[in-house]
């Protein structure tokens, strides 16, 4: 953006499109502010178009500025942890603003100075028109003479969580805690547990206090989901975040005055209700050993960040952020055909595939209907090789393949599958010849030794070197062996990065974390028609800025298929359902009920098929077939489909589990019946009921018909109330799962 003039202050900059609201007001101090940000009245349905137009503003300086940014020259206003009150931020002074359409996207930005440091911001808000969902990044720029040096700048803040008219007391947090094995486990908690009233009346200030969560390390998604929620309980306002960064990042509430400026006055503030506020960010220097010096001339933009915004409750804001990430991410056809995978590691050769063991599988696979079969880790590893400490040259082992892998490639594509292989790019084993023929510079250091973790070392992106050798690896499968499907793995968390170059660690790290999605961006250029999925130990690294360019994203390790069903249930706050690549490993030793419980699991997602099925049984593989032609017959809504759980969302040790799709064709409803779970179900639970009623309020009074799609076997039945839009389902044995079809009449 151009800086055209200054402009007088007192103004605001509004838009209301039927399904947000978003009002920047430039007080007669020259802050601006996002005065209001919610849910328009009514919560209009998508489709809308949205327009930005200048209004009358309030008079009232409401809200907190743009951004947050902490300059180690200026620091903080108020000594904490909040990043609400830092001074720069606190001085930054309205210049201009520039409003655009872009296809689906309206953009309003606002530049922003520092009049003692020169540091201009530019605070970018792109709104889904009328998708009730807004995008937003901040852009650094040192217009001064001297440095600066940043310790933290907020990719998005705002405060109204509570929602218009709401209150704090009224307000539950939500964050997903994501561990390895035990993905996607939501939790809340009430604000006023979390952050309690401190009586400002008497203290005549501000809480220091915040709730936040904050990813370390290299794995985005290693202890959490980069997401959280504010939902009030009474209102049913809600507001959904996600950062979209492959890297660390933090974010955080808290509570403000609802008058800002340093000149309200302590009494002023004392007397108005506090207001809720959100701060998202990528990496800091508390929080992940990020400091960035702006030289004169030098820009830095944020990691993104969007939030989605519902009078719906939780449900109505996934819906729209369901329908952003669509909007959002890369365009590929994966996203609407949802072939079946059939992928050899999962409670199956768990890596030590030989031309012998895939051979059988590959033909097992095809006759039941698989589209896609991958081989997944040990390809490259020589017979009674350690490939762990090994891996990097990413050339397929002779002693597996005594007659060239190709073999098998053939043998997949002869059977009507694409071919796929397991890689993991940023890492080479310590015990590689990569290790050495590639230049010191090409890894990750810190204190100028290499990084090593479990036996590897960590290639940086940022060096032409690393990438030059990655694209001679992808170029030597695709293009040399017609592999049209990858793996993509990343099994190590290196901590806080790499400060090759004379830069911090935090910095290091984003400058890799952005060279790799521009790496992935040009390989899909290269090579269109390949689908990439993305895999870190699961979902260690399940974040929005891989899932915008990948096409699919594995929801976790667990082989446990009694615990996978939580997992599948709760994907969908992350992940579309059409990219949630969920495992399904019937076994021949298993009963029916057991193989059907398996496949249901990835029945309104993606199907990751594995198992031993070149060991079953006739009738065996007929169950598997019914399940993938069952699926085949549902996949095209469930491209289109918004996620519900009609009994919430799961805890780890739900005895019944359930979770729906709403697409235009029909609504499709999952329901597990688990039993009882060895260790740690709670005394109370280890018996359930052989029925359970699955509201679905959407479809109250409507005329629709039931369908048990499957498994068809006894000990299954539906029944639909449509007066109270209610689902019946009863699973008269332990464990026994069903996927229901509501479809209008």
């Amino acid at each position: 953006m151009t800086l055209r003039r200054r402009v007088p202050p007192a103004r605001a900059i509004a838009l209301d499109d039927g399904a947000l609201e978003l009002r920047v007001e430039i007080g007669t101090d020259g802050v601006a502010r996002l005065a209001r940000l919610a849910a328009a009245p009514g919560d209009g349905a998508p489709g809308g178009r949205p327009g930005w137009a200048e209004v009358e503003p309030t008079g009232v300086a409401t809200g907190l500025p743009l951004l947050d940014v902490v300059t180690t020259g200026s620091g903080r206003a108020r000594t904490g942890r909040r990043y609400v009150e830092s001074a720069t931020g606190g001085r930054m002074r309205y210049l201009d603003h520039e409003q655009r359409e872009d296809g689906p996207w309206w953009e309003l930005r606002v530049l922003l100075e520092d009049p003692e440091t020169s540091l201009r911001a530019e605070c970018s808000y792109r709104v889904l028109a009328g998708g009730g969902t807004v995008r937003a990044t901040t852009r650094l720029s040192n217009a001064g003479r001297t440095t600066v040096s940043v310790e933290s700048v907020t990719s998005f803040v705002a405060s109204g969580i509570e929602g218009p008219a709401g209150a704090l007391g009224e307000v539950d947090l939500w964050w997903a805690e994501n561990d390895w094995l035990g993905e996607g486990r939501w939790q809340h908690r009430l604000f006023r547990d979390a952050l309690p009233d401190l009586n400002r009346g008497v203290h005549g200030g501000d809480s220091r206090a915040m709730f936040g969560l904050t990813s370390e390390g290299s794995w985005s998604s290693g202890g959490f989901l980069p997401m959280g929620a504010a939902v009030n309980r009474r209102t049913g306002h809600a507001w959904l975040w996600q950062i979209e960064h492959n890297g660390a990042w933090h974010w955080q509430v808290g509570e403000h005055s609802s008058t800002g400026g340093e000149h309200a006055g302590r009494q002023a503030r004392a007397d108005r209700a506090p207001r809720g506020y959100v701060a998202l960010l990528g990496p800091t220097d508390a929080e992940h050993h990020w400091r960035l010096v702006l030289e004169p001339g030098e820009s830095f933009e944020t990691v993104p960040a969007a939030v989605a915004l519902s009078g719906d409750g939780l449900e109505g804001a996934v819906a729209r952020l369901t329908r952003y990430r669509r909007v959002a991410r890369r365009a590929h056809p994966e996203h609407e055909r949802l072939p079946v995978i059939f992928n050899d590691y999962m409670n199956t050769l768990m890596g030590e595939p030989t031309t012998d063991r895939l051979l059988p599988l590959v033909s097992a696979a095809s006759s039941v209907g698989a589209e896609v079969f991958c081989i997944d880790s040990g390809w490259y590893a020589e017979l009674g090789q350690s490939w762990w400490e090994t891996v990097g040259a990413w050339r397929p082992s002779a002693s597996r393949f005594p007659n060239g892998i190709v073999e098998v490639l053939d043998a997949i594509r002869a059977h009507g599958m694409v071919p796929g292989l397991w890689l993991e790019p940023e890492v080479v084993g310590a015990r590689s010849a990569v290790a050495s023929s590639l230049p010191e510079e090409a890894f990750f250091v810190r204190s100028g030794e290499r990084v090593i973790e479990q036996g590897r070392y960590h290639l940086d992106l940022r060096h032409p070197a690393a990438r030059r050798h990655l694209d001679g690896v992808v170029d030597f499968l695709v293009a040399d062996l017609g592999v049209g499907y990858l793996k993509l793995d990343y099994n190590l968390d290196v901590g806080p990065g790499t400060d090759a170059g004379g830069v911090s660690e935090g910095v290091g790290l984003l400058g890799h974390n952005r060279a790799l999605l521009d790496w992935l961006d040009a390989i899909l250029d290269r090579y269109p028609g390949l689908v990439i999925e993305n895999c870190a130990s699961g979902a260690m690294r399940a974040d929005f800025a891989m899932l915008s360019r990948l096409q699919l994203q594995s929801t976790s390790d667990q082989q446990d298929f009694l615990r996978y069903a939580p997992i599948s249930v709760a994907a969908p706050m992350a992940i579309t359902p059409e990219q949630a690549a969920n495992w399904a490993y019937p076994q021949p030793e298993w009963s029916d009920d057991e193989i059907t419980f398996a496949l249901c699991n990835a029945l309104l997602g993606r199907v990751h098929l594995s198992g031993h099925l070149d060991k079953m049984s006739g009738s065996q593989l007929a169950l598997v077939a019914a399940a993938l032609e069952v699926y085949k017959r549902i996949r095209p809504a469930l491209s289109r489909a918004v996620p519900f759980w009609p009994l919430g969302l799961p805890r780890w040790t739900d005895a019944w589990l359930a979770l729906g799709m709403r697409a235009r064709e029909a609504t499709y409803v999952l329901a597990w019946r688990r039993g009882h779970l060895a260790g740690g179900w709670p005394p109370d639970e280890r018996t359930s009921p052989e029925r359970m009623v699955l509201p679905v309020p959407h479809l109250r009074n409507a005329d629709v018909a039931s369908e048990l799609l499957y498994p068809v076997l006894d000990g299954a039945a539906v029944r639909w109330c449509h007066v109270l839009g209610e689902l019946t389902v009863e699973l008269s044995r332990v464990p026994l799962a069903c996927l229901v079809e509501l479809r209008p009449r």
